[in-house]
């Protein structure tokens, strides 16, 4: 009886090896990511941006509705590093009437050795991303690359970096928000100061601990993202 039981578990394991495996479920494409349809005679709007940037885009699309095809980057921009090497193909050929463009909550971030993981900042061996001083240069030449396409360019600077923030140090967009400034003015580019707007409501707008937010700050950006894209769309 031992022995029939053995063989039957022994067959059992070998059905349950050879099984295919179920690969795991993909995750939807975030909805900010989908294919926009242009109005025909609508301006056209670029935004670049990580996944705050993400966060705030259906929003801006719903504002701006019948006043521009509001578009933005197929994927989450990442750092600087990441931009120069996607610029050109996010750009296309397309005429883009406007560009609003962020990076440096990535640049800013502290990684180990896998840089897709965030590292504790006091941790043996973990860095910045992006180092300050390259995080400058980067948004120079990225700025030189947009410039060409003859629109006009909206920099928004880097929301705030609160205390306890997975992998990133506190108030450290401010250091790289100062640097962000000095290109955009050397430059000539306007800036959305998108950090003092969530700054001012900072505690009802933005999750614990974290540099995301919550549908209603994500509204909020898009208020002040919005109006600054609509003062700056080119006259009828």
């Amino acid at each position: 009886m031992k022995s029939i039981l053995l063989l039957a578990l022994l067959a059992s394991t070998a059905l349950a090896a050879d099984a295919p495996k179920q690969a795991p479920k993909k995750r939807a494409p975030h909805p900010s990511l989908a294919k926009v349809e242009d109005v025909a005679g609508l301006p056209r709007v670029l935004l670049i941006g990580d996944s705050i940037s993400m966060g705030y885009t259906l929003d801006v699309r719903e504002i701006l509705k019948g006043k521009a095809n509001v578009h933005r980057i197929p994927t989450n921009g990442g750092p600087t590093t990441n931009g120069l090497k996607n610029i050109k193909a996010w750009l296309g050929d397309s005429k883009w009437d406007v560009i609003h463009f962020n990076w440096g909550l990535h640049d800013l971030k502290y990684i180990a050795e896998d840089p897709s993981k965030r590292a504790d900042p006091k941790a043996p061996g973990s860095h910045l991303q992006v180092p300050l001083a390259d995080y400058e240069k980067n948004l120079a030449e990225l700025v030189k690359i947009m410039q060409a396409t003859g629109a006009k360019l909206i920099w928004c600077n880097t929301t705030p970096v609160p205390a306890g923030s997975d992998g990133r140090v506190e108030g450290d967009e401010k250091k790289y928000n100062e640097a962000a400034a000095r290109v955009m003015t050397a430059a000539g580019i306007p800036t959305d100061d998108l950090c003092a707007h969530a700054t001012a409501k900072l505690k009802d707008v933005q999750l614990p601990a974290n540099v995301h937010y919550s549908p209603s700050g994500y509204h909020y950006l898009a208020e002040k993202v919005a109006s600054v894209i609509a003062e700056n769309l080119p006259k009828k």
